[in-house]
């Protein structure tokens, strides 16, 4: 699709998800095991840095994103000093996110703005582009959806730049399988873990 490898992470899924994205042209790298979206993402992060791409655009599964914004994504990663892209759902029509998980998102990005220094409005987007020379200049070890927070700090501290691009997002009767709890705590103990290492963070423009 658009001239790009599409690479799909079976997460363990035991349907026929595998099979219908490998009937669809996809490359698909399986877990036997459901380990988790951090878990699943370093794969295809592995992967693309092993295949030698200059860059990977991430979407996840659930068919929130838009496909016809990955071409905005990737003209915005070509400009200079571009970094790590992040798309940014938060900014577009209000009720396109469920409420709740609108102000749950925009605190976390908050937070994680606070603690970067810098205005991220969407930092739990999973819609990005990577490049992979930000790939191999990163250590990361998020097993689930803490990840997403991972990536934005470890690239920060490596100085690299983030740009956020507006982006649609499509919500029709999927469930986050977001556990608020679980994940809440996950999420903190990532910031604490970037909180100590604050000092050393790299504060780019």
């Amino acid at each position: 699709a658009m001239g790009l490898e599409v690479v799909m992470v079976n997460d363990g899924s035991t349907d026929q998800t595998a099979k219908t994205a490998t009937e669809a042209g996809a490359r698909v790298i399986s877990h036997v095991r459901n380990q988790g979206k951090g878990t699943a993402l370093r794969t295809g992060f592995a992967y693309a840095l092993q295949a030698g791409y200059d860059m990977i655009v991430t979407v996840d599964s659930d068919g929130q994103h838009d496909p016809n914004d990955i071409p905005r994504l990737l003209e915005a990663a070509q400009q200079p000093q571009a970094g790590l892209i992040v798309g940014n759902r938060l900014d577009g029509t209000p009720d396109a996110m469920p409420l709740a998980r609108h102000w749950t998102n925009r605190l976390m990005s908050l937070t994680v703005s606070a603690l970067a220094r810098r205005r991220i409005p969407d930092s739990q987007s999973g819609f990005r582009v990577i490049p992979n020379a930000l790939l191999s200049s990163v250590t990361l070890s998020a097993r689930h959806f803490e990840i997403e927070t991972e990536v934005v700090l470890a690239a920060i501290r490596a100085g690299w730049h983030v740009t956020s691009v507006p982006v649609r997002a499509i919500y029709d009767t999927q469930r986050s399988r977001i556990r608020p709890i679980r994940d809440g705590v996950r999420f903190l103990l990532l910031m604490l873990r970037y909180l100590w290492a604050a000092p050393r963070m790299r504060h780019g423009v």
